[in-house]
């Protein structure tokens, strides 16, 4: 089944989501989203569509 634009969306935002966790795991301390949008608005934002798309990819695993 061929993957639409919004499931690679979700994805790529999974993806972004995962890698900062396992930078701030392993650092301790560096939290890419909020060295690259700073701590704020824009940041929480970011936050809002990573979990976003994390609620979208357990749709994706149920859908046929």
């Amino acid at each position: 089944m061929a993957r639409s634009v919004l499931d690679w969306i979700a994805l790529i935002l999974v993806i972004i989501g995962g890698l900062n966790w396992g930078l701030i795991a392993i650092s301790d301390s560096l939290n890419l989203v909020a060295l690259i949008f700073g701590v704020g608005v824009l940041a929480q934002i970011v936050y809002g569509l990573v979990g976003l798309g994390a609620l979208y990819t357990i749709y994706l695993l149920f859908k046929e």
